[in-house]
């Protein structure tokens, strides 16, 4: 079968190549006029020809067409049109420079708009969002955020207010791929989820994707947030910052090479810990990070970056606890440009998330952490104007250190311990492919295979019948079953090994120019895993690689949408249905022990998870009002079947929802311009309150009163609702001065919504049943939750 498949596509590319070498092709690179940044997703359109194509990842064209004299329109979001006449009589190489918008209020007429590309491709389940826009939204404490943005777009939600991560259409949010610069970043959270780890000032576009996701990413199971930073100005020097009231904020470019090469570096940092000193606080919450990047045209074919960042958060609770996490990577990356019709990008990735926790009472230091070395090849292949090939290959070395355990001092009862270190190899090759079939239909195609190897040097538990987790029939309960023997791989020896065939297919039929349906499927295969039984991810969460008890995860996803354009793209609407299905999706026993587990399969089975909903997107994209409103009716579940006939399974074998189920999540989001002067937005969000699980009753076990609970995740905490608003104040807006300035005024949560993150019950005295006592508003540390169930049991202690 697998071969089948691959001679297809060769026979497709094949019979193509000489077709395509029939045409001419129009290539080059569209930047910002201003600073020569690179611009991608700029859409380029020849309305005689009527073919259109946008920009990659790094601002590069190319399009076939036969001789003859067309005209090409040029567009992207808050900038300004470009519209020139060509005469292709051979291979053309021509560059363009975008001017960014005015501030005028007057609109800008658009002969073709660049929505006419978007309605045609065959891209679906795919939000993009441009950096002026997130900038326009509401600030939380003078900070604009990224993934505050990303909350508000059909499909996406997160555990709770102030919580770290976000869930995509059920999805848990180990699931999602975040890439910045192509590195993997691993949390994505200042301050417990407050902020995140993307500096605004720094980033130069976004792409979400939840569904019909491209063949050159892998690795997850859920989404791929795909962010690039800014490659600095290499024309002039600049200087941007902000003050707020809890942090601060400067970027620095200019060009190294004037015209040829540029930096950027950009850094922030809290200080609300020196607030807490002058208000004779014992406690301290920190957080800073600093972005860098280099570029260097070496010449009109080669270019080289070098980019990296660092960021680390520091908590240090009195006498209790204290706690820091933190993300890193560096990524040394290589343009090339073969030919016309051939582009390349080259990376070596190193990228590291560690986190660490002191508890002061109890003498423990506990460090952990996970790296990869990264390594990418990836090709774009312009064969025709019908036919456009993308493939390559991506290689991956993990190294898991679960924990290493020392006494904090002298007198701490803690043996210093390091628990077993993991290492693993996952690998992909993969080819894809965008064809045109008439004035109508668009496909994108493509297959992945992805390979994952575990690899030692490890001691790996031998169990009776291979089942790490027993049940035991007379309690009617799972628990941890007892290691028969032990058997040692050494260094680099293969343990366990995957590989999966993931097949991508999207396809889009062009009703009009304004309106399309699309549909689209594809398999996702996910090796490692986020270790965590809590709605919000913890820094404090494990990431453990697939074995032969944690196994891979593999997801099938479903779309089918009608998009639609009105008043010549003033207005569009998206409408998505989807379906996804995944295997082997990890559960946990009752009482499962996460924190410090040398033998993490003991608590751990197999199951399976199904979610499916309707997505709607309304959006203003011009005019002094802008915005859109955004909504998602869904369902997220998942069970846990028995192994055998004896076995109930977790939840007795049923569905139950997931941790991440919304089943109303309503958003609107609006910008307006009300003068050059003054702009003014708005964010309103609405959630059904996240799934729980409430006690139903009580028995006695040897003279201890025990709560006995319900079906997992059969009730809900209330309703989550919140409103921000912001208003921005530029004094001068047309000053020609180097130095500008605007003040930035928001209020979070203006009506005060105590949301509620948990529930705490007691015994009601009258009946003796539970009755609910007060809900713990989502302003309540989760993390600190995680910290104060901390378990020792997995810990070496020093005899007394």
């Amino acid at each position: 079968m697998t071969n089948k498949i691959i001679h297809t596509l060769l026979l497709i590319v094949i019979s193509f190549v000489a077709y395509g070498q029939e045409k001419f092709t129009l290539s080059g690179t569209i930047v910002v006029k201003a600073n020569t940044e690179t611009i991608s997703g700029a859409s380029i359109y020849i309305p005689e020809a009527k073919v259109s194509t946008v920009t990659n990842a790094y601002g590069f064209y190319a399009i076939a067409l036969p001789k003859g004299t067309y005209t090409i329109v040029i567009s992207y979001v808050g900038f300004e049109p470009i519209e020139e006449h060509i005469v292709l009589t051979k291979n053309l190489k021509k560059d363009f420079s975008m001017n960014e918008k005015s501030k005028a209020l007057d609109e800008i007429e658009i002969k073709y708009n660049s929505s006419v590309s978007n309605i045609r491709k065959p891209e679906m389940s795919v939000n993009k969002l441009a950096i002026s826009t997130i900038k326009k939204m509401p600030a939380v404490m003078g900070e604009v955020d990224i993934l505050k943005a990303i909350l508000q777009l059909p499909g996406v939600s997160n555990a709770q207010e102030g919580a770290t991560g976000f869930n995509v259409r059920g999805g848990s949010v180990d699931g999602n791929l975040i890439l910045l610069d192509e590195a993997v970043v691993y949390n994505t959270s200042h301050l417990f989820g407050f902020f995140s780890v993307f500096n605004a000032d720094v980033i130069k576009d976004l792409k979400l994707y939840k569904g019909g996701i491209p063949a050159n990413f892998g690795g997850r199971a859920s989404s791929v947030l795909d962010i690039y930073q800014k490659e600095g100005n290499n024309k002039e020097y600049h200087l941007t910052g902000g003050i707020g009231a809890v942090s601060s904020r400067l970027l620095a470019e200019g060009p190294i090479v004037k015209d040829k090469g540029s930096f950027v570096v950009a850094g922030r940092a809290s200080y609300a810990h020196l607030f807490l000193k002058l208000a004779d606080n014992p406690n301290a919450v920190s957080f800073y990070d600093l972005n860098a990047k280099l570029n260097y045209k070496v010449n009109d074919n080669n270019r080289i970056f070098l980019s990296g960042y660092f960021g680390k958060d520091k908590m240090d609770f009195s006498d209790f606890f204290s706690n820091n996490y933190g993300n890193s990577f560096f990524n040394l990356r290589w343009n090339h440009i073969f030919s016309e019709k051939l582009f390349s990008n080259a990376s070596v990735i190193y990228s590291k998330y560690d986190y660490g926790l002191k508890i002061k009472n109890v003498g423990i230091d506990w460090a952990s952490d996970i790296r990869n070395y990264n390594l990418k090849y990836n090709f774009n292949h312009h064969l025709s104007d019908k036919l456009a090939l993308n493939y390559g290959i991506n290689s991956i070395y993990y190294q898991f250190n679960p924990g290493t355990i020392n006494p904090i001092d002298a007198t701490s009862p803690i043996n210093a311990d390091q628990i077993e270190k993991k290492y693993a190899w996952e690998n992909a090759l993969y080819i894809s492919a965008e064809q045109k079939i008439g004035a109508k239909i668009a496909l994108v195609y493509g297959l992945r295979y992805s390979n994952f190897l575990r690899l030692g040097e490890q001691n790996i538990n031998n169990y009776v019948n291979n089942q790490a987790v027993v049940f035991n029939p007379e309690l009617q309960i799972y628990e941890e079953g007892t290691p028969t023997g032990i058997t040692h791989y050494d260094k680099n020896k293969k343990i366990i090994g995957f590989g999966n065939l993931e097949p991508r297919l999207a396809v889009s039929y062009a009703i009009n120019d304004e309106q399309s349906i699309k549909a689209s499927y594809n398999r996702m295969s996910q090796y490692i895993h986020l270790i965590s039984n809590t709605a919000s991810v913890s820094p404090l969460d494990i990431w453990a690689p697939s074995d032969q008890y944690l196994k891979p995860e593999i997801l099938d996803q479903v779309a089918l949408g009608y998009f639609r354009n009105f008043g010549n793209g003033k207005y569009s609407l998206e409408t998505e249905a989807f379906y996804k299905k995944t295997k082997n999706k990890t559960d946990y026993i009752d009482g499962a022990e996460l924190i410090a587990n040398k033998a993490i399969e003991k608590v751990l089975l197999n199951g399976e998870a199904r979610a499916y909903g309707l997505e709607v997107m309304l959006k203003k994209n011009t005019g002094k009002l802008t915005g859109w409103l955004s909504y998602t009716l869904s369902k997220a579940e998942q069970r846990t079947p028995g192994r055998n006939a004896e076995e109930p399974g977790i939840n007795n074998g049923e569905w139950y929802r997931s941790n991440y189920d919304k089943t109303h999540n309503l958003s609107l989001t609006a910008a307006y311009q009300l003068s050059k002067k003054w702009n003014f937005g708005g964010i309103f969000t609405y959630q059904t309150g996240k799934a729980a699980t409430y006690p139903i009753g009580k028995y006695q076990y040897q003279g201890i009163t025990i709560a006995n609970y319900g079906a997992r995740n059969a009730n809900s905490l209330p309703a989550y609702h919140h409103l921000d608003l912001s208003a921005t104040y530029t004094p001068k807006p047309d000053s020609k001065k180097r130095w500008k300035s605007e003040w930035v005024f928001s209020i979070y949560n203006v009506y005060n919504r105590s949301n509620a993150a948990s529930v705490m019950f007691e015994q009601n005295r009258e009946t003796g049943g539970a009755k609910r006592r007060r809900y713990r508003s989502s302003a309540s540390f989760q993390v600190l939750l995680t910290i104060l169930g901390f378990n020792t049991n997995h810990i070496k202690m020093k005899p007394s």
